[in-house]
């Protein structure tokens, strides 16, 4: 258990890493009873003493992390006290004098060259921020650009708070090296179980490594990502390399693989001699399925030849100590299977899609150096962005960024390259920005069967009440009420089965539902399904259901499945591939493996041809079928279909219903579409320039009900024959 051991000048507190939003602000959380104990104030300043010494602004923790004995500071404030986490620091009140004067040195990356300083940004940037003599200070600009700069002076010379009034000068760069994509765990939205386990598997052994000496047993030697891309997965290699100090080394697999016979195993030789020699070292290989595939499965020999030196690499005769592999793949199942054995990649980890949680925390790390207006909702933005990796909420930041850079475009002086310093002061990142940026990017999860959604409310489907009632049940419950669900322990249904004659709207509810629900929305054409090649339709029916699961909430509509899932029994024409793509739907629906958060949405007018086995509970578990609409119905759709278009006010809609008996909603829309038609064609005769008096009017729509009804008969006559 950890305790916080009262000193004579203060207190001993475990070292947290900090919440996302306090990064570069100087502040440092503690307990209130810790802060009582060491008689200081929220809003003091104390001493963080470790390796070196700082300081920090005092703030009270949160909730959910009292009573623990920690202190949450950032990867910042760590550096310059020389600390990392998990270790316990002495903190101390201190005294604080206003600043003065400040003398800054840039800490700039080779080829890195320095701008004008905006004097009054940075000091706006650092005000509220204590510091002493040999800090490191983060300054955020516009954009992307992080610059560092090092503390080389301060008057008074003690610890000093920055204010508005300080005095901001620079000094040459200083000689301190900047080591370029420094990650720290702060920049890491969600993923705190697997960042967990990454660090259980190489922090431990490389700062204590004499508890695996006194258990006996030795360090792992690999840890496997898997995961989509833009989930994280080289985020966290550079995060814990930045946090353990780590010789850090990337392998890409081109540069491994060379022409020449035996160079491939020598460069990889090479990589981890040198990592032994720098111990303790990362090695980071991204990508690793390019120079790891299954040897059974390539036809090339310098492949089989570079995967046999990486098995001897990793678990060979001779031991490397304190040297791990990171691996980071997005298909894992194509790694070689001797590479994913115990004593090579000793653990996998998978790295998923953000739930609505882990997507605010996201959120609030690639925003929390933007100027966001008061109406902007992180809460909001995730919830309608299910299915996006954390790459995709970066570039919808991004993209709202340059949303509002083009309001100030008319005012940059392009010829001189000049922004005046009050023009980027009035940019503003508001809502509005953020809405069309998620209209821009699309969700990384699922890109190859994304659709996009129709924008089609329930209110533009006449009746069918019940049946709109359901979906809502079934998709928009689930996300609305997931406390409620989960306390009953209750399951949104897996399938629903719209069926019915052609054009009552089967296909119109589905896109409502989509719409309606913020879920993401798979569209599969059946016949899009098949291939000519033996097992290649079963895995796209495997692969979508993947992609449904990754992206969850999904809703997946099969539109016209009858064409897909034609009873078995009947199916012999086809050397059975539509047999194994019904086995291979009915697994994915009802087998081994939970559907968590996708809803199959089908639609029919054969429902004599769908297999049995589909029709059972536990699969499509409520079935609807849609007949053609009653007077009311047909009532509701024509003034649907008639709300947005200038109508004479003589209309009679109720005569309409009486003359168009057995009509469905695709023909009631017909009509209306050839009435519109109708009154241009009269307009256009009349030879009238004004065109106020373009309206539909009710000869218009008698004509068009005429001609929908003879293509009505003439479809049955030709049925017949």
């Amino acid at each position: 258990m950890d305790v916080c051991i009262g000193r004579k000048n203060g207190l001993s507190l475990k070292v947290q890493e900090a919440e996302s939003k306090d990064v570069g602000r100087g502040i440092a959380r503690m307990d209130q009873d810790d802060m009582a104990r060491l008689g200081a104030e929220v809003g003091d300043i104390i001493y963080v003493s470790g390796k070196k010494d700082t300081v920090a602004k005092l703030l009270p923790l949160y909730q959910d992390y009292r009573h623990n004995f920690i202190i949450q500071i950032d990867n910042i404030i760590r550096e310059n006290a020389g600390i990392d986490l998990e270790d316990y620091i002495i903190v101390k009140k201190c005294v604080c004098f206003p600043a003065d004067t400040v003398v800054l040195a840039p800490i700039l990356k080779d080829g890195e060259e320095v701008d004008d300083w905006d004097v009054e940004y940075i000091k706006k940037c650092v005000e509220g921020i204590p510091v002493i003599i040999g800090d490191k200070v983060r300054i955020k600009f516009f954009g992307a650009k992080v610059l560092d700069f090092k503390v080389v002076k301060t008057y008074p010379k003690e610890t000093v708070l920055l204010n508005s009034d300080t005095v901001i000068k620079f000094t040459d760069q200083t000689n301190e090296a900047k080591i370029g994509g420094r990650a720290a765990y702060e920049d890491i939205g969600g993923l705190h179980a697997e960042i967990k386990r990454v660090r259980e598997m190489i922090e431990l052994p490389f700062r204590f490594p004499e508890i695996f000496e006194k258990i006996g047993v030795d360090p792992p030697n690999g840890v496997l990502l898997c995961g989509p891309p833009g989930t994280g997965k080289t985020l966290i290699a550079r995060a814990v390399a930045t946090e353990t100090d780590a010789y850090f080394t990337v392998v890409n697999g081109p540069e491994i693989i060379h022409k020449f016979y035996g160079e491939s195993e020598a460069n990889l030789r090479d990589v981890f001699e040198e990592a032994a020699r720098q111990a303790p070292a990362i090695i980071f290989i991204d990508e690793i399925d390019a120079i790891a595939p299954k040897r059974t499965e390539v036809t090339g020999e310098v492949e089989k030849r570079v995967v046999g030196q990486l098995l001897a690499l990793m678990d060979g005769l001779k031991k490397r100590k304190q040297v791990v592999v990171i691996g980071a793949t997005n298909i894992p199942d194509v790694l070689d299977p001797a590479l994913r054995r115990p004593g090579r990649f000793d653990r996998e980890i998978t790295i998923s899609v953000p739930n609505q949680e882990e997507r605010v925390e996201i959120l609030k790390i690639h925003t929390r150096g933007m100027p966001l207006a008061d109406d902007v909702d992180l809460v909001k933005i995730s919830e309608i962005t299910h299915g996006f990796v954390g790459a995709d909420l970066e570039a919808i930041c991004r993209e709202a960024g340059m949303y509002a850079v083009r309001k100030i475009l008319p005012e940059i002086d392009f010829y001189h390259h000049v922004i005046p310093y009050e023009t980027l002061m009035t940019l503003e990142i508001n809502m509005e920005h953020f809405t069309h940026a998620i209209g821009a990017v699309e969700p990384s999860a699922i890109r190859e069967v994304f659709v996009e959604i129709p924008n089609v409310m329930w209110d533009d489907i006449g009746g069918l009440s019940e049946i709109k009632s359901a979906l809502k049940k079934a998709i928009e419950w689930p996300l609305k009420y997931k406390k409620l669900f989960n306390h009953l322990n209750a399951h949104s249904p897996k399938g629903i089965l719209l069926t019915g004659p052609p054009g009552v709207g089967k296909t119109l509810i589905a896109k409502a539902a989509a719409s309606m629900s913020n879920a993401n929305f798979i569209s599969i054409k059946g016949p899009a399904l098949f291939s000519k090649w033996v097992g290649e339709s079963e895995k796209k029916v495997r692969e979508i259901f993947k992609k449904a699961k990754q992206a969850a909430p999904c809703i997946i509509f099969f539109d016209e499945i009858d064409a897909l899932t034609s009873q078995r029994a009947l199916d012999d024409a086809d050397s059975g591939v539509g047999k194994r793509v019904i086995s291979q739907l009915l697994t994915e629906l009802d087998g081994i493996e939970e559907l968590k958060g996708v809803v199959v949405l089908a639609a029919t007018n054969r429902i004599e041809l769908v297999d049995q086995a589909l029709l059972r509970q536990g699969r499509f578990d409520q079935i609807f079928e849609i007949a053609a609409p009653n007077e009311q119905e047909r009532f509701d759709i024509f003034n649907i279909h008639l709300r947005n278009r200038p109508v004479s006010e003589r209309i009679n809609i109720e005569e309409l219903v009486s003359r168009t008996s057995g009509f469905v909603g695709a023909d009631i829309y017909s009509v209306c579409e050839k009435a519109a038609m109708n009154a241009i064609d009269s307009y256009l005769e009349s030879m009238n320039d004004n065109m106020e008096n373009l309206s539909i009017h009710e000869r218009d729509l008698y004509q068009a009900i005429d001609e929908v009804v003879k293509i009505k008969n003439a479809a049955k006559s030709l049925a017949l024959v």
